[in-house]
């Protein structure tokens, strides 16, 4: 695989992973079992049975906790602490076959990606659950999903585009995320009110 393909995967899978890791591994071994698609680096471990069917036993799981508001936010949190590190790891593993100083580059950059993944997800789905209707949480949770695995299927067949489109969307959540704090913080204000 050239370098533009394992930059994208390298960074779409960590990107995806701060989103639905459990899509993201899934995917991509069904995508280096079934489809034939060469996996970077050490990504091919992904491709094993167990691997595939543990990802997929976790993202049904995940499928339908995402779309239950309040217990979404429950799972984002402990999340936190599983998705960053596996993007990073994700990232280092598709840059397997370069030297070690790229490989803990692509840790740290897709460890940001993740996190910045992560950060934005979390933040607009905690924003989200205050309103009163569960639709909107559905909704945005079955976006998540498609955009999840269509992102890494851009990877492998669009490289370029989704590179393009990740430094699209880290520019949009550096935006984005002030105007999301102060959204969370008036909602603790809120609540602090009536309970406080």
């Amino acid at each position: 695989m050239d370098l533009v393909g394992t930059l994208a995967i390298a960074m779409g899978s960590s990107w995806v992973s701060g989103i639905r890791l459990y899509a993201a591994v899934a995917t991509l071994g069904l995508l280096g079992r079934f489809a034939h698609l060469r996996l970077p680096g050490e990504l091919d471990v992904l491709t094993h049975w167990w691997v595939i069917g543990i990802a997929l036993a976790l993202f049904v799981i995940e499928f339908f906790v995402d779309k239950i508001p309040y217990l979404d936010s429950t799972w984002d949190l402990i999340h936190t602490f599983i998705r960053i590190p596996a993007g990073a790891v994700l990232a280092a593993a598709a840059f397997g076959d370069f030297n070690r100083s790229v490989q803990v580059i692509a840790l740290l950059l897709g460890g940001g990606l993740a996190l910045s993944a992560h950060g934005t997800k979390a933040s607009a789905r905690a924003a989200i659950n205050l309103s009163p209707e569960p639709a909107s949480n559905i909704v945005v949770s079955l976006v998540e999903d498609v955009v999840a695995i269509g992102s890494l299927l851009l990877a492998y067949f669009l490289p370029v585009v989704l590179i393009v489109l990740l430094l699209i969307f880290v520019v949009v959540s550096i935006f984005l995320l002030p105007k999301i704090i102060r959204v969370l913080r008036g909602a603790v204000w809120k609540i602090s009110r009536v309970f406080g």
